[in-house]
């Protein structure tokens, strides 16, 4: 797994746990590993998730291993290999993943807004005492796209700017990759980049990062003071990304998992909010039709670059 990951940390978390007589399954199951996309740094990535694998651990009754990859690629390949029963990640990372192999992986659930919507936005975002204040301020300057795996920090702006008649290559004087969400904010913040792309939910305290979202995980993180920078163009609404999972999983594997995260909300506030990076409220059940219209993005991107 790690030559998989590169050189992805991994915590073991074991429960205490009765084994029942009739889950066979647990006995050679082994560890239920769990993908952490790239985008924060690792540190606070295992720090956030530490209780969801704990309490994943108790009710699943096995061992419980996480993975930080350092790129979203990272997470795919591990999806893709078996290596990695289940993973939170973004609508074009598990669209890329769906198109490599339909088979491999499921949507099982995504993140309810507070208001119950499942949805987000990307945004262009600049330093608050630069002279850019439109998309149009920014032609000729530099852009940091997050990741190319990224849906609202490359797959989503990339294609709605197309769709606006704009060539991305043509109308900004370089664009590249921040290497994550957090990183391309810094980038921009050092003036490495005038400009960057990340994903927010738009609702609730700016001064806060909102309720959801890379800006409100890096203020969390006193990483990042709102005033430093200036939103200058949001995308449409994008489907939240899901948490998806193996196929392959055993019924009541995957059973367990689902139920304890679609009741984490109530009985593990703190938890939840630590894992979502946020405000939220709770999951929803979804299936691949949520996400059919990203895949379709993503296939005429792959399609385009060919």
């Amino acid at each position: 797994m790690k030559s998989a990951l590169g050189a992805a940390a991994s915590i073991v978390l074991l429960a205490s746990f009765a084994m029942p007589a009739e889950a066979d399954w647990r006995a050679d199951f082994g560890t239920y590993n769990i993908g952490l996309l790239g985008g924060e740094n690792e540190a606070d990535r295992l720090r956030r998730y530490d209780c969801f694998a704990n309490l994943m651990s108790e009710a699943l009754g096995v061992p419980v291993e996480l993975f930080p990859a350092a790129d979203y690629a990272g997470v795919m390949q591990g999806l893709l290999s078996g290596q990695l029963h289940q993973a939170g990640m973004g609508a074009s990372g598990y669209a890329g993943v769906y198109l490599q192999d339909p088979d491999a992986v499921s949507p099982v659930l995504a993140t309810k807004n507070v208001d119950d919507s499942l949805g987000y936005y990307a945004v262009i975002y600049v330093r608050a005492d630069s002279d850019f204040h439109s998309l149009e301020d920014l032609e000729g300057a530099s852009l940091a796209y997050a990741d190319p795996n990224s849906t609202s920090g490359y797959l989503v702006p990339r294609a709605e700017l197309a769709q606006s008649g704009i060539d991305d290559e043509t109308f900004f004087a370089r664009t590249g990759f921040g290497g994550g969400h957090e990183q391309a904010v810094i980038a921009v913040l050092n003036n490495q980049y005038d400009a960057g792309v990340t994903w927010t939910s738009l609702m609730g305290d700016v001064e806060s990062g909102y309720t959801r979202g890379n800006l409100r995980r890096m203020v969390d993180n006193g990483l990042l003071d709102m005033a430093d920078l200036r939103i200058v163009w949001e995308s449409n609404l994008i489907p939240n990304g899901p948490t998806v999972m193996r196929n392959d999983l055993p019924q009541e594997a995957r059973e367990l998992a689902r139920d304890f995260m679609l009741g984490m909300k109530d009985s593990h506030p703190e938890c939840y909010a630590d894992t979502v990076g946020g405000d939220g409220n709770g999951y929803a059940t979804v299936d691949h039709s949520f996400y059919a219209g990203i895949v379709a993005m993503r296939e005429a991107e792959l399609q385009g670059s060919r």
